[in-house]
């Protein structure tokens, strides 16, 4: 095989691995066991061929400069799928002045459940509203509180969601 070839397929099997190692974190972290092992397996498998490939191949700077930049576009492309996936679930944070437009119902509209407390601010009265949602709809939900109410002081965090089995076993302990 070509030296051009080989530094391209030593490339491209580490943006795979890192990838997929990417991907199997996001899954161990989702709770997604099954998925995460599988990824595992392939990531495992792909960094050793590459592993061989250069180890084999210590003739060419050109081969360990593939397999590091190999890691560097796998890393940005792992996480680029994951944003893409958009797994999981949002919890959002929505403070407004009780004087400005309440956001409330138009998430309500949207199909979210939505809790809102009053409060106390720096300037007067307030009302926070909690919503989660699923973090795929992130960019249309602050994109409507923004046109609704674009004073909104907005905050988002991922939030874990215990799934039934899980609470069931913790609260037999």
């Amino acid at each position: 095989m070509g030296t051009f070839l080989l530094v391209l397929l030593i490339f491209a099997l580490r943006v795979v691995d890192v990838s997929l190692g990417t991907l199997r974190i996001v899954m161990l972290l989702r709770g997604m066991r099954a998925v995460a092992g599988i990824l595992g397996f392939f990531e495992s498998l792909t960094w050793v061929l590459a592993a061989v490939l250069v180890i084999d191949n210590l003739d060419s700077p050109f081969k360990v400069v593939a397999f590091a930049a190999g890691f560097a576009t796998g890393t940005v492309l792992g996480s680029t799928i994951e944003r893409w996936l958009a797994l999981g679930k949002r919890i959002l944070r929505v403070v407004t002045s009780v004087d400005s437009p309440d956001v409330a119902p138009a998430l309500r509209r949207l199909g979210h459940g939505v809790t809102v407390v009053n409060g106390e601010g720096l300037q007067g009265d307030v009302r926070i509203a909690f919503s989660v949602i699923p973090r795929r709809e992130y960019p249309e939900v602050l994109e409507r509180i923004r046109a609704l109410n674009p004073d909104a002081f907005v905050t988002a965090e991922d939030i874990d969601t215990p799934r039934l089995e899980r609470r069931r076993s913790l609260l037999r302990r």
